[in-house]
């Protein structure tokens, strides 16, 4: 857990961190390397992270906390239209995922490098998509849905192939994909649901 007061030079090794693992993967950057881009040393990395793993899930809580943000945004924007919201989020989804640089989603390559579900980063990662899921049950909840639980894990599922689009799609591709694919599991826009 990251802790409520925080340092610059804690930032620095976080900063550094993100950089790395988002780049190269988790597994594959040391502390060496982290420390070395920080600018800093072993000692100063232990006493503020105890392992690479807190170093992990601090990454991990800071990317969480960048996408609760931005959902957070179009759902703020959609001032309670479903639609408009999902358009919103549709958008932003393929922005991100085609932006130079995209490796992925974070949490879904996290999850792959660290498959034991009582590791802490696998647990960073649940506590993350519960999240989201969560957030996709309340988005829809307005449509009043029999089985908004099993949707809101379809739009997930949507929403994860997305992110593998990126590596592949333009960005209006990928948002009118999601845009296409949402619409037409819960019955909103132009795709109504048979």
């Amino acid at each position: 857990m990251i802790p409520s007061v925080s340092s610059p030079m804690r930032e620095r090794l976080l900063e550094a961190a993100a950089e790395l693992f988002y780049a190269h993967g988790l597994r594959a950057v040391s502390v060496d390397k982290v420390i070395d881009l920080a600018g800093t040393t072993k000692v100063t990395f232990y006493r503020h992270y105890k392992s690479k793993d807190d170093l992990v899930v601090a990454y991990l809580e800071r990317r969480a906390a960048l996408e609760r943000d931005g959902i957070g945004a179009a759902i703020k924007q959609g001032e309670g239209d479903v639609d408009v919201t999902l358009r919103v989020i549709a958008e932003a989804i393929g922005i991100i995922a085609c932006a130079p640089g995209f490796r992925g989603c974070p949490f879904i390559n996290a999850a792959a490098e660290y498959p034991d579900p009582d590791s802490p980063i696998r647990k960073a990662v649940d506590a993350h998509r519960r999240w989201n899921k969560a957030t996709f049950e309340q988005l829809i909840a307005p449509l009043g849905l029999k089985n908004s639980g099993e949707v809101a894990d379809d739009l997930m599922l949507i929403r994860d192939g997305a992110m593998v689009a990126g590596y592949l799609d333009q960005p209006a591709t990928v948002a009118a994909s999601f845009l296409r694919s949402g619409r037409a599991l819960i019955g909103t826009g132009d795709s109504p649901r048979s």
